[in-house]
């Protein structure tokens, strides 16, 4: 299966959750980033304690699973804007850089494995949804 991942996957896979490892593990045959994922991420390394050692261990995530990076090009940037006129017309408002990730979604032909239900507003692109794990008791998310 030919999956686009979107933020939430990598934190997932990173904190060795197992529905996530599981599913790529058992699905993932072509695995996809888009580079505003990448974007996000940096910015959660950039405001954390662990910069250096989180961005090694996305660089092993991205070399060792072969991931490719979905740039923002002319296609990608056209597919944004059926995406975010048809979400317009609907009513429906997504975060802009998720629209961003639907679009190099659709541009890759893949299918978006995410554990954030809005993306399920995006008609054009195929989703799947992973459960939010439950966390112990005591602890918050």
């Amino acid at each position: 299966m030919k999956l686009v991942l979107d933020t939430s996957i990598y934190i997932g896979f990173a904190a060795a959750e197992p529905e996530v490892v599981e599913f790529l593990a058992t699905r993932g045959e072509q695995l996809f980033l888009p580079s505003i994922v990448l974007g996000e991420l940096h910015f959660g390394f950039l405001k954390g304690r662990r910069q250096e050692f989180n961005q090694k261990k996305l660089g092993q995530f991205i070399a060792c699973l072969d991931v490719k990076i979905v740039r923002v090009d002319e296609d990608v940037a056209r597919k944004y804007g059926l995406i975010y006129l048809s979400l317009q017309k609907k009513g429906t408002p997504l975060p802009i850089d998720d629209v961003w990730i639907g679009a190099c979604c659709m541009a890759t032909g893949g299918t978006l494995l995410t554990k954030d239900r809005h993306f399920e507003e995006i008609e054009q692109i195929d989703t799947v949804v992973l459960e939010q794990p439950v966390p112990p008791p005591g602890r918050r998310r």
